[in-house]
């Protein structure tokens, strides 16, 4: 099989019509909704676990200090993402929250890299459950549910009811605004408070509409271990540092910052909506005046909700660099137009 078979065979991550209704659309954009997310959540806990993780992540851990919460990847000795995730450093304890299907491989790295003598690595995946909330009412309806609220993006805090809740804010133009990590015995009883007050609850597919309106690459669409940090935005959305020391993979990554630029881009796809027919299932190939440029990676209908950009299909795509925003591709068997991330349309308001 070739390199560009298998490309083809990549799964193009979909939200299809139904599956977000408008009232939740007009509930992201003016109140506050609340999902579980399937994560796998690993500790490092020591006297050198910051040590290790900083050695380990593209993003800097070190810098930002007790409190902080930063988006970043681990690599492979090439530079190539192996799994992507959210750290929350508290104390001597680095949390990485991962995708569900990436924990094995972010466990299999530390496992192999973090000497026992420095830090304890521990899978809690079973023992901690992991909430969203995304909307402008995010921070007023977790503090109304009792939760300790960091002061500032990018800060965790560890405190309020239940007990042992960790509250961490997203960073600017993530695709949430608040994660939540509770006991799984807690669980239950976090969700009934933040529904009393006042989140909208919401399945997976809001979480993937967000992910898709900000632009934010997920692992098995966007990016796999043939993707470079740069390609998917990482530079972007703040996921990768310039300026901390080693970590497995720099090389790669520090040199294409420093002296050159990737071939390939991760960019949106906007949907002729007249009509409004689905992009082609099982083919994810971008065309540009009648060449081949790149592959599209996920798929969302946003329904109509009387605003401007509503009851249309939306899409990300990596492509290459010189199809830049306003052309016009075929993609995924349809008519499309490129634009600049993150989409300008229908998206939750910031907090």
């Amino acid at each position: 099989m070739t390199d560009r078979e298998a490309e083809a065979l990549v799964p193009v991550a979909r939200v299809e019509p139904g599956e977000i209704n408008p009232g939740l659309v007009t509930a992201l954009q003016t109140a506050a909704v609340v999902c579980r997310a399937e994560t796998g959540v690993l500790t490092l806990t020591g006297p050198g676990a910051v040590t290790c993780f900083q050695g380990l992540l593209t993003n800097d851990v070190e810098l930002p200090g007790d409190g902080s919460f930063v988006y970043g990847a681990l690599l492979t000795p090439k530079g190539m993402i192996v799994v992507d995730g959210w750290a929350a450093r508290i104390d001597t304890t680095v949390t990485y929250t991962v995708p569900a299907d990436g924990r094995d491989r972010a466990l299999a790295i530390f496992t192999r890299s973090v000497p026992p003598r420095l830090a304890r690595v521990t899978d809690r995946s079973a023992d901690l459950v992991t909430y969203r909330v995304a909307g402008p009412r995010a921070l007023a309806v977790a503090g109304a549910a009792g939760l300790a609220l960091p002061n500032a993006p990018g800060r965790v805090l560890r405190g309020g009811t239940p007990d042992g809740v960790e509250t961490a804010r997203g960073t600017d133009g993530a695709p949430f605004v608040l994660q939540i990590t509770a006991p799984a015995p807690a669980a239950a009883l976090l969700a009934d408070r933040l529904r009393t007050a006042g989140a909208v609850p919401a399945g997976p597919a809001a979480l993937e509409l967000l992910r898709v309106l900000a632009g934010w690459p997920r692992l098995g669409a966007e990016m796999d271990e043939k993707t470079i940090p740069q390609e998917v935005r990482f530079d972007e959305i703040g996921g990768v540092s310039y300026t901390k020391g080693c970590y497995t993979g720099q090389e790669t990554v520090a040199r294409l910052h420093f002296r050159g630029h990737t071939n390939r881009q991760l960019r949106g796809l906007v949907f002729d909506p007249e009509p409004p027919v689905a992009p082609v299932g099982g083919w994810n190939v971008v065309t540009h005046v009648d060449r081949e440029v790149g592959r599209v990676t996920s798929l969302a209908f946003v329904p109509d909700t009387g605003l401007p950009g509503a009851g249309r299909w939306i899409g990300l795509a990596v492509i290459r660099r010189e199809v830049t925003p306003g052309a016009m591709v075929r993609a995924a068997g349809r008519d499309a137009r490129v634009v600049d991330l993150p989409f300008a349309f229908p998206a939750a308001a910031p907090a």
